[in-house]
């Protein structure tokens, strides 16, 4: 090339940039419909050209800045009242942005893991409420997902939609209903915002300055996350292009005709292990059987059992199913003309996206059904990778949203730092449940991040875990009810709240379809919270126990009239209490209410040293309430060693 065009290209090249950053411009969460947090001040903000002038227009107040040097802007206006719809105009040198059908209102921010994600269309009155939902004084807005390795400037694209049949399928069930109580008993405008994401720990969504707090990220204090990963956003943005387009596909590996080496035996189904133990990626399996005659042509069912994550199914070169959901079982049709009798292929394209994957069913769930018979098909398979994380250099971490500490902070909660919001609901834990001892650290050092970050200490509410899994026959040692405990006591920190839903949950599924109660118990929560109503906070919380004789006598605050049990019992009969003496061997106890007491015993136990209430996985049939019918909380009144003290998540 030449000397003299390169200074030409370089000024060309700058002229281009500089065109196209010369519009004004705004995060996707400043959009159309939006709800603005009334009583505070109200920052907005985007970017423009290096020294260019701003004008922000809003409900009769305007504003000016001249951008920085990096071509940022930011400006504040005065705290407003509740109403609307407003417009908003937003003008540089070169473009004016108008935003129309803006209210001012209460802002909440939604996040957490599945059970906050779960959409309304699971909710088991979620066919009716959503054809309900037309509410234009309740405003949504999905945040996308999205792994970055580093603090964001924006979320990825989305924008503010308004509430009604369109819109609230997909939204979280919690926080709709949630936002429809407290629209309905305030009358003011409800502005949701769902960052949320199934399976996923609290740990990723507490930003790396707060990470340097708990113990296993404390050694990376004064490096970025990406230096501590070895990895950035756009190097696992590369595998992810890679998972969504598979290269075997290209090559045919589904068609039994093409020619394949390297595979290997794999037991199925079981979770991957071996080498393949801390993979992310495709892993292709494949399994011949051999039909009968008279099977030719006939239709079948092909059965799985549940994938992690995702797959594509072929038989004999056919396609006949995919799903892109980790909890559903694979229950396949084949149609007429594609099985033969003689031997039959099968290939499943198993996607694992973080954490283990692979055909995680019982032997029993995988089989091939043709007419009335069932062939079986657990044992060994052959396997080939196509796509592995460890091919991208990720095979240290992972490339999941639970890889590291604030992979989900940086790009779905830093970049709504700033913009109003009157609290925060929060569902999470279940993916904590195994270091609960920790959680107790690790919860209030999210809720001081965040409120540290917006510089605002607003209402922090949560949902405690609900009851799962099997109900246990005799007492015994909980991790979900350490976790419980962890959340109680994150109660300490001001302007907390929580809800108890112990009494919704399902042994057999952790997504409890009942999402209506568990969000019109944290908007009641937030009307003493964060409003100040004049209505109890909680249920009954434990003050202090008494022993007299072999009996346990049990006070407790929040009780507003009085104690009462939930299943209206006359003879005030409390089911849940556990008794046991100096032994620590605790045996089922008998409990009833005694004016504003609990009296708990068990004949079993001469002499009782401590209580515990609903401390089970599963405690569902626990039922003491206040006069406002708010269950209590499961509790403790020792402090014994959990059976989560000390655990630390391998490899941090």
């Amino acid at each position: 090339m030449k000397n003299y065009l390169k200074p030409l290209l370089a000024i060309g090249f700058l002229f281009v940039t500089m065109l196209a950053h010369a519009t004004v411009s705004l995060p996707h969460f400043f959009s159309d419909n939006m709800v603005l947090q009334r009583d505070k001040a109200i920052k907005i903000w985007g970017k423009a050209s290096p020294k260019e002038k701003v004008t922000v227009r809003f409900n009769g107040v305007e504003r000016q800045v001249v951008t920085g040097k990096d071509g940022m802007w930011r400006v504040s206006l005065p705290a407003m009242v509740y109403g609307g719809p407003f417009e908003m105009s937003i003008k540089g040198n070169r473009n004016n942005i108008v935003l129309k059908n803006i209210l001012i209102g209460d802002v909440w921010l939604c996040s957490g893991q599945s059970n906050m994600e779960f959409g309304l269309n699971g909710d088991l009155t979620g066919k009716e409420e959503i054809r309900q939902s037309k509410n234009s004084n309740i405003r949504l807005l999905n945040v996308p997902k999205t792994i970055q390795t580093s603090e964001t400037y924006d979320i990825e694209e989305s924008s503010w939609q308004e509430c009604g049949p369109a819109t609230t399928a997909n939204f979280s069930a919690v926080g709709y209903f949630f936002g429809k109580k407290l629209q309905a008993d305030l009358d003011v405008p409800i502005g949701l915002i769902n960052s949320s994401w199934g399976g996923t720990d609290i740990e990723t969504w507490t930003s790396w300055k707060a990470s340097m707090n708990n113990e296993e990220y404390a050694k990376y204090a004064g490096q970025s996350v990406e230096k501590a990963l070895g990895y950035a956003t756009e190097d696992l943005d590369q595998f992810k292009q890679s998972l969504e387009n598979d290269p075997a596909i290209k090559e045919k590996w589904y068609d039994p005709e093409t020619k394949l080496k390297g595979w290997k035996k794999m037991r199925v189904p079981k979770s991957w292990d071996g080498e393949f133990k801390d993979e992310d990626g495709i892993i292709w399996f494949r399994k011949k059987v051999e039909l009968p005659k008279g099977t030719e042509g006939m239709p079948g069912e092909l059965n799985l059992g549940p994938i992690d994550d995702a797959d594509i199914t072929w038989v004999n070169g056919t396609k006949v199913g995919a799903t892109d959901f980790w909890m559903a079982n694979r229950n396949y049709k084949i149609a007429p003309g594609i099985l033969r009798a003689g031997e039959n292929t099968i290939m499943v394209s198993v996607k694992d996206n973080s954490s283990v994957g692979g055909i995680n069913g019982e032997p029993e769930d995988v089989y091939l059904k043709v007419g009335d018979k069932n062939y079986p098909l657990a044992g060994e398979w052959d396997y080939k990778p196509s796509v592995t994380s460890s091919g991208y250099g990720f095979s240290k971490w992972g490339t999941g949203p639970n890889s590291f500490a604030s992979l989900l902070y940086n790009g779905m909660i830093h970049p709504l730092v700033g913009f109003g919001i009157k609290g925060v609901i929060w569902y999470q834990g279940e993916n904590n449940a195994g270091e609960a001892y920790r959680y107790r650290k690790l919860f209030p050092n999210m809720i001081q991040d965040w409120r540290g970050q917006w510089g605002d200490e607003f209402p922090f509410l949560w949902v405690q875990l609900a009851s799962f899994m099997a109900v246990e026959v005799v007492p015994s040692e909980s991790e979900w009810a350490e976790l419980r405990e962890a959340q109680n006591m994150a109660l300490a920190l001001p302007k907390t709240g929580q809800a108890v839903i112990t009494d919704i949950g399902e042994a057999n599924d952790i997504h409890p379809r009942n999402k209506k109660d568990v969000g019109i118990r944290l908007a009641h929560s937030a009307l003493h919270v964060a409003y100040g109503k004049d209505v109890l906070a909680s249920g009954p919380v434990f003050e202090k126990m008494e022993r007299q004789g072999n009996q346990m006598v049990l006070s407790f605050t929040h009780i507003g009239s009085g104690l009462s049990t939930q299943d209206g019992s006359k003879y005030g009969y409390v089911k849940g209490f556990a008794v046991a003496g100096e032994d620590k061997e605790f045996v089922w106890a008998q409990a009833y209410i005694s004016g504003e007491k609990v009296i708990v015993w068990s004949d079993q136990v001469e002499n009782p040293v401590a209580v515990r209430y609903g401390w089970a996985n599963n405690p569902i049939e626990i039922n003491l309430v206040n006069s406002d019918g708010l269950l209590a909380s499961p509790f403790r009144s020792d402090d014994w060693k959990g059976i989560t003290a000390g655990n630390l998540p391998d490899g941090h």
